[in-house]
């Protein structure tokens, strides 16, 4: 090794012994894990464990893709959230936008506190939220408002027609918070001048918004929506099982990839399915995820992530 390379060495030496936690934790946590990919291809038995029990091939996928629960976990994972990622990045941005352009201090921290909270509450007090509302016998909305518009009070844990709206409207709710600050982020950092220069020229608020914050925010919308559809397939497991409060006659509309695999795993214990569910969701999220990028490069290359 020259001795400019032991220089470098030793000068990083710090940082690379900061990332040894982070690369061990990654390591344990999304690697190791990935040797259950084995049970999608075996009749797994508690006797035998993981590597002795029987190989059948593709039967698990045969057996999960003849049930009608494929067609359903897929739909609904998949068109959750394409809803997901289209209003929940125009939101994001526009309330972003918005924080912004407030000048006094005090309340621009004001406003980004309370569009964070939501995040940070947990789904499951988030269920008992929603249960407060929507309760057909004491619910906000059945008792309160409802009732004062002479409108007989929805069953809503019961009609399964209500609840797409409700689910998009309860994750924007939650969600919206996280994406907008790095959106957000990212604006404060656009130079003023661009601003100043533009105002000079005689462009309006909209123009301004058009020609110079869009263009500056496209590369964290790039990252943000591929890292969006990386994870197409997998769904908000709280948000389906415990918003909806398990309730059976919701399944056709709230069953997703991941709640089929927790009641794969609870009622009909077949690991051997439900690790095809999950192999099947890693796959078709990494062709996702390339098939995007490749889009990206073919627009845009330097905003593509590899």
């Amino acid at each position: 090794m020259t001795s400019h390379k032991q220089h470098k060495l030793k000068m990083f030496l710090p940082l690379y012994l900061m990332m040894v936690p982070g690369i061990i934790y990654i390591f344990v946590n999304n690697y190791i894990p990935m040797a259950g990919i084995i049970l999608a291809f075996k009749k797994y038995d508690y006797k035998l464990g993981m590597f002795r029990s029987k190989f059948i091939g593709f039967s698990n996928f045969e057996f999960l893709f003849k049930t009608k629960d494929a067609l359903t976990i897929t739909r609904n994972t998949l068109l959750y959230n394409v809803v997901f990622i289209l209003l929940g990045t125009i939101l994001a941005i526009t309330i972003a936008i918005l924080l912004n352009e407030i000048r006094n201090d005090k309340a621009k921290k004001a406003y980004q506190t309370l569009i964070l909270i939501p995040y940070l509450i947990s789904m499951v007090v988030v269920s008992y939220v929603v249960y407060g509302f929507l309760n057909s016998q004491f619910g906000y909305i059945n008792k309160t408002i409802l009732s004062a518009l002479n409108r007989e009070g929805i069953s809503w844990y019961s009609n399964p027609q209500y609840w797409p709206f409700i689910l998009v409207l309860v994750y924007l709710w939650k969600s919206i918070g996280f994406n907008c600050i790095i959106y957000f982020a990212t604006l404060v950092g656009i130079d003023k001048g661009y601003y100043e220069a533009a105002e000079i020229d005689g462009a309006n608020k909209w123009k301004q918004i058009i020609h110079i914050t869009l263009p500056s925010l496209k590369p964290t919308i790039i990252i943000l929506t591929l890292m969006a559809i990386g994870r197409i397939f997998y769904s908000d497991f709280g948000l389906f099982y415990q918003v909806p409060m398990n309730s059976g006659a919701l399944i056709d509309v709230t069953n997703t990839i991941d709640t089929y695999v927790y009641r794969g795993l609870t009622q009909l214990n077949n690991i051997g399915m439900v690790s095809a569910a999950g192999f099947y969701q890693s796959v078709v999220g990494f062709i996702l995820v390339l098939t995007a990028n490749f889009i990206v490069r073919k627009v845009s290359k330097e905003n593509a992530l590899f």
